[in-house]
């Protein structure tokens, strides 16, 4: 079996095949930023009459995505790294300049410092299962109350399989995180620390850098949790310094099923595969295996490459973008559903930190949020209602759920006060 790398494809297609597929834009050219225009590239937002409000749950795709990935099927579907004919050669290339893009896009020294994964979830627990191999009996690992679970759980499994300690940081009633505790918090034992970038349910962005840099005082590495981030934010994983970087697919308007792990090499080599089999091998035999190189080591069986080449389309899209008027334009969306959700009684909002993305969290006194969930998707209006996967959280505030709003940039402020007139209509019902 051909033991494909971008060593042996070089920079230029193989066999001489003409592929058509950037593996970088021009960074100094950028398409203006207008919410109408792009709506237009979305062709579910287009076909039904919906406020989406759920995108911290899943984006949608623009069409160039959905192009890009019945074009690799109808055209081009082949295994990669398996075989010498042309078409998995073709797909390999694609594959692989995927990954470049994805190396681009978060601003890592290499591709080698790239893994495909399923999405955050898979990220994490590869960390989890992989860098948690190299950890020892009362090592400390530290999260933050407002994690999502799939931040939570795979640390708790850890601790138990290896009798490791996990510390929880404090948070304010803002929902901002209490960095005095967190400095109190680590110690010689912290071994890593595992944060979300931005809260999916209360939108805080976290000082991630800042609190990067005081965990590497103490020798600890740092995972960020970008599920909800690297969609809305300019993610240099560099700048940042952090040892671990993970994020999905779907929520930055790729494919479902694809999602990224970054991590700095040198740690990457320290660690053990997270699973075994095909592709992730140099060579078998019956006394000994030996493993490939990075970042081969940790992609066992056939990836999901439609996925891939999917995900670095999306991340081209993004990419074509001012990402800063972006951020900014998604501020203003919130600020408004803020203005405009305010002025309905006995309204309580979670997450108001002085940092914060574009999600909107809150209860109505004596309703309950499913109730109000399913009245506004009635009237044409999508949010997500319940712990959204953060169940401490939820304990913390003492509440069983909320009602989440969560914006993108092909929302309209349009939408947002029809969501406002679909909340008093549906308390007119409620109340």
């Amino acid at each position: 079996m051909p033991n494909w790398n971008r060593t042996q494809l070089g920079d230029q297609p193989v066999l001489g095949l003409s592929i058509d597929y950037p593996i970088a834009l021009d960074k100094s050219m950028k398409t203006p930023f207008d919410a109408e225009i792009i709506r237009k590239d979305f062709p579910a937002i287009s076909l039904h009459n919906l406020a989406y409000f759920d995108n911290a749950a899943t984006a949608h795709k623009p069409q160039v995505v959905i192009d890009t990935i019945r074009s690799f099927y109808t055209t081009e579907n082949a295994n990669v790294h398996r075989a010498v004919h042309h078409l998995s050669q073709q797909a390999t290339f694609k594959y692989e300049e995927s990954r470049k893009i994805v190396a681009d896009f978060i601003n890592a020294a290499n591709e080698r410092e790239i893994i495909f994964t399923r999405g955050t979830t898979e990220g994490i627990n590869l960390v989890a299962f992989s860098y948690g191999s190299l950890l020892e009996a009362g090592d400390e690992i530290l999260i933050s109350t407002m994690e999502h679970h799939s931040n939570i759980v795979p640390w708790q499994m850890l601790c138990e399989r290896k009798n490791c300690v996990l510390k929880v940081i404090p948070i304010n009633p803002q929902g901002e995180i209490i960095e005095e505790k967190f400095e109190e918090l680590l110690n010689e034992k912290t071994r890593l620390v595992a944060i979300t970038h931005i809260s999916n349910t209360l939108g805080t962005i976290n000082p991630v850098k800042r609190l990067v840099e005081k965990a590497h005082k103490t020798g600890a590495k740092v995972l960020i949790d970008g599920a909800q981030s690297a969609q809305h934010l300019c993610i240099d994983v560099r700048d940042l310094d952090c040892d671990f970087f993970v994020f999905s697919g779907h929520k930055a308007f790729g494919p479902t099923g694809i999602g990224v792990l970054y991590a700095k090499e040198a740690i990457l080599e320290k660690m053990p595969p997270y699973q075994t089999g095909g592709e992730m091998i140099e060579s078998v035999s019956f006394s000994k295996t030996t493993f490939n190189s990075l970042p081969f080591k940790f992609e066992a069986g056939t990836p999901h490459i439609a996925g891939a080449i999917g995900l670095a389309s999306a991340l081209q899209y993004i990419s074509q973008f001012d990402r800063t008027q972006i951020a900014e334009y998604e501020k203003q969306l919130l600020y408004h559903a803020e203005r405009k959700l305010s002025e309905i009684e006995n309204i309580r909002f979670f997450g108001q930190s002085k940092n914060k993305a574009s999600i909107l969290s809150f209860n109505i006194k004596n309703v309950h949020p499913y109730d109000l969930g399913v009245l506004l998707d009635k009237q044409g209006v999508a949010v997500r209602t319940g712990h959204h996967c953060t169940e401490p959280l939820m304990d913390f505030f003492g509440i069983p759920g909320t009602v989440r709003a969560s914006f993108a940039f092909y929302n309209t402020f349009e939408e947002i006060e029809k969501m406002e007139f679909a909340l008093k209509k549906s308390l007119r019902l409620l109340l």
